[in-house]
């Protein structure tokens, strides 16, 4: 019989457990929920649109839709922290379409093409953020070493106190999942975020 994975189960526990309480409708489960994860919303939304007050609004409509819709998550297809995450970097990744093209069609500057490619390298650059705020801290250590510092591997090694074989290793996956930030598509055009996954896990 396969042993179970404690330390999974237990946050996952959680996020089930605050699933309930918030189809039951507890305010008091949203604040939590609110306390917990509400830098990390205000913080993607602010690294997509680069706009305080937007970024204010985003936080607002992401909670509200979480309230409204506690069965739109699954923990069968991951964290309650990924799914939250997801969300905000969709309405945030709209909002930032919706803006772009308001002025365009006013007769603002750039075209088309240039839109899309400013929406695509803000979307990539919150996912990328995400991706090392929910790395293991030792694979995020050894990122913001090499990268952060401009140590290599060999001086990274020595700052954890790792092996050169263990730094090499780390940096190879700290990398891979960063990789994945540019993989994943941009949420699509809608006036709002879809209940789901995808996008910005």
């Amino acid at each position: 019989m396969a042993k179970r994975d404690v330390k999974r189960d237990v946050p996952m526990r959680w996020d089930r457990k605050m699933q309930q309480r918030l189809a039951r409708g507890e305010a008091a489960a949203l604040g939590e929920l609110y306390d917990r994860f509400a830098s990390l919303v205000h913080g993607l939304a602010h690294r997509v649109l680069d706009d305080e007050r937007a970024a204010d609004r985003i936080t607002r409509d992401v909670f509200a839709h979480v309230w409204e819709h506690p069965d739109a998550y699954d923990p069968r297809q991951g964290p309650l922290r990924t799914w939250v995450a997801t969300l905000t970097h969709r309405f945030a990744v709209q909002r930032l379409r919706a803006t772009e093209t308001a002025a365009l069609a006013r007769g603002g500057p750039g075209t088309a093409e240039e839109l899309e490619l400013k929406v695509r390298h803000a979307s990539v650059a919150a996912r990328a953020d995400y991706i090392v705020q929910s790395m293991p801290a030792p694979l995020r250590a050894a990122l913001e070493l090499a990268y952060f510092q401009r140590r290599d591997y060999r001086q990274t090694a020595a700052d954890l106190g790792v092996t050169e074989d263990e730094a090499r290793r780390r940096l190879r996956l700290g990398l891979q999942l960063l990789s994945t930030a540019r993989d994943a598509p941009t949420a699509p055009e809608a006036p709002e975020a879809p209940p789901g996954y995808g996008g910005a896990a």
